[in-house]
């Protein structure tokens, strides 16, 4: 079963939720930007979680048929970003996520939620 880009994000949302990442937001961009439908940006405490956020949802989402285009980064950068088709997935440390505050970049975009 071939999962739809908003199916994948609210998943991905799902899964970083399971995790424990903080401050859990989904974005709908199709108004915003035109490389994506859905951008999901969390954050994690550590090099640690990064890791588990983002094999978590690379692993869980395989199983339910979605392959990202790429995956980017490493949990030491501070910064982990999957592509699948539709959904960009950012994982930041907290330091990260304030210093390029994507939130403000897509103010645009329509918030359709926030896990805290």
């Amino acid at each position: 079963m071939e999962l739809d880009s908003l199916k994948i994000a609210r998943r991905a949302v799902e899964l970083a939720a399971d995790k424990q990442a903080e401050d859990v937001v989904l974005l709908d961009t199709r108004q915003a930007a035109s490389y994506t439908d859905y951008i999901v940006i969390c954050s994690a405490e550590s090099d640690r979680q990064l890791d588990a956020i983002q094999r978590e949802i690379l692993d869980m989402l395989k199983k339910e048929s979605a392959i990202p285009y790429k995956s980017e980064g490493s949990s030491d950068s501070g910064w982990m970003l999957l592509d699948y088709p539709g959904v960009v997935v950012h994982i930041f440390s907290q330091e990260l996520r304030n210093y390029y505050n994507l939130e403000s970049i897509y103010e645009k975009a329509t918030r359709l939620l926030t896990i805290q």
